[in-house]
């Protein structure tokens, strides 16, 4: 028989035959779906491994920067993974109705409950799925409701200011206060405001000056894996979402589910007795559903009047039962932890690092804070907080900075990558190259926001004057700045939190800039930085100091919004 002779030679072939499938994998990788004529390292164009090693190190965004410095505008990451530079392709990758997907690099994130994944609107791959879980939840995001959330983030600002001076301030004569781990007492705060504005209670980070239920913890060692793991998303399936580990999950042998995720489900179940309609009500409008929690109506009409996202969430479930159910609520809840606090924390510290590294940068925002501080443009002068409105009609320094710090220290640190549609686009305009369906393709906001096209000189610099409108030759040079900025994505697939996100960065900066003088607990030291996914900083210490809030000047009347 034949097997008699192939199995001999098999057994003792076998490592010259394996060798030969590697060769031959190898080099199928590297001509796949033509890719081979893009520049790139060589072993990028063999193996995913290039970019996992690459990623594992911490530091991918620079590896980025300088690849697209050395290969020009198109750089090949992998065997099937292309990184452009060039912005006049982001309207084609991240543009409304282009057919583009995300890449199995965001299953990786998808959190986990009771032995399963839940796809988020940030995580899911799948656009229909995206558009229909979007539509029932966009008008919480919507500029126009965040009046409705500024009271919460007031509520947890003004906390922050007390815990601020308690903690860190000295007493007067004392020669100073205790240093400052500002990026964790950042983040601290991003957690209570997105706790307070999503289920009307913080965690209770600020109260307790520590990390509650090591949740902090969890999502650095979240992003740890989740960047380099997604590089070879088929990793996933033997670690973090193994089967076997899953079903254990589901069967209670094993709890996989994330700390946030538990909170979440916590604040739900403290929320249901606001959802029983009364008597009335159930006599006239409601129907059954298959869920024995959360009623719905026929009316359609909202059953809770509290403003907070989680209440806006469960109206949604109510308005479409169809689609939004308790997991997809639940699956809303945790991930506005995971978006609403990460990446707010990151700009903020960039936003301070930068400021107190550049003086003139520094003395320019405090004047003009102070200045409208004395012709009575704030509206609070016994804790220094400042209103979104303030922020936005009276501080355009401000913006200025807050828009650099997002150019310079974006918080994504890897490109948005995005799976070409079938049938092959055509992804820089005008080039006559198509890139076959199923190439993933994607931009790092780290390389195109160091355009100098776009972004002029100094583009390694914090320079807000880069965006200070004095013409009209620079409001068209400025709408194309703002216009090629990736902190928040793009397109449809935009980050839905980045109004919240705005409101506290544009409320807590300049509070914290009307009530403490801040320094460097050691003006010659820098921070450090690891690139999870999203780009972190460490070892950025401060100390306060209590300034006197500047009063109006005499006879000004205060302004009041």
């Amino acid at each position: 028989m034949i097997t008699d002779s192939i199995l001999p030679f098999i057994r003792h072939y076998w490592p010259s035959l394996l060798l030969v499938l590697l060769l031959a994998r190898l080099i199928r990788n590297r001509f796949h779906n033509g890719l081979h004529k893009y520049p790139g390292p060589f072993l990028a164009s063999l193996t995913d491994w290039w970019r996992f090693w690459d990623v594992y190190h911490r530091r991918p965004e620079l590896s980025h920067i300088a690849l697209h410095r050395r290969y020009g505008p198109v750089v090949r990451l992998g065997p099937n993974t292309l990184s452009f530079a060039d912005p006049e392709v982001l309207k084609v990758v991240y543009g409304l109705n282009k057919g583009f997907v995300k890449s199995d690099f965001y299953v990786v994130q998808q959190a986990v409950v009771k032995g399963h994944s839940l796809q988020s609107l940030f995580s899911t791959t799948d656009n229909d799925f995206h558009m229909q879980f979007r539509r029932c939840v966009n008008s919480a995001f919507a500029m126009s409701a965040l009046v409705q959330y500024e009271p919460f983030v007031d509520n947890t600002t003004r906390l922050f200011l007390k815990q601020t001076e308690r903690l860190y301030v000295g007493a007067a004569g004392s020669g100073g206060g205790v240093a400052c781990d500002f990026t964790r007492w950042l983040q601290f705060y991003a957690f209570d405001v997105i706790g307070e504005i999503t289920y009307s209670k913080r965690h209770g980070f600020i109260e307790r000056n520590e990390d509650v239920d090591g949740i902090v913890a969890y999502l650095t060692k979240l992003f740890l894996y989740v960047a380099p793991i997604g590089q070879i998303p088929l990793l996933d399936r033997l670690f973090l979402k193994n089967p076997l580990y899953l079903k254990l999950s589901e069967w209670g042998l094993l709890d996989a589910t994330f700390p946030v995720a538990k909170f979440a489900r916590a604040r739900m179940a403290e929320r249901l007795p606001e959802l029983q309609q009364t008597q009335a009500e159930k006599h006239t409008n409601t129907t059954t559903t298959s869920s024995p929690t959360l009623p719905t109506t026929e009316t359609k009409k909202p059953l809770v009047t509290s403003p907070d996202l989680l209440s806006k969430f469960l109206a949604a479930r109510t308005a479409r039962p169809e689609f939004m159910s308790d997991t997809l609520v639940q699956t809303m809840a945790v991930s506005m932890a995971f978006a609403g606090s990460e990446t707010t924390a990151i700009s903020l510290s960039a936003i301070f690092y930068f400021l107190l590294k550049t003086p003139s940068a520094l003395s320019r925002l405090r004047d003009e804070i102070d200045s409208a501080a004395r012709a009575g443009k704030f509206s609070d002068y016994e804790t220094g907080l400042v209103t979104w409105h303030e922020s936005q009609n009276h501080l355009p320094y401000l913006d200025m900075c807050v828009k650099e710090a997002f150019r310079l220290h974006p918080a994504p640190g890897l490109p948005l990558e995005r799976v070409v549609p079938a049938g092959g686009v055509e992804i820089v305009p005008g080039s006559g190259e198509r890139v076959k369906g199923g190439t993933v393709v994607g931009c790092s906001a780290w390389v195109v926001h160091r355009d100098e096209r776009v972004f002029g000189e100094r583009v390694e610099e914090f320079w807000p004057e880069r965006w200070e409108v004095k013409d009209e030759r620079d409001e068209g040079r400025v709408r194309v700045m703002n216009g090629t900025m990736l902190q928040f994505g793009m397109g449809s697939r935009t980050c839905i939190g980045k109004n919240i996100s705005l409101l506290e960065i544009y409320k807590v900066v300049p509070s914290l800039l009307r009530r403490f003088e801040i320094r460097f607990d050691d003006p010659n030291s820098e921070w450090e930085i690891v690139n999870a996914w999203f780009v972190k900083q460490s070892n950025f210490i401060t100390r306060f100091e209590l300034r006197d809030i500047v009063m109006p000047e005499e006879g000004v009347k205060v302004e009041r919004h």
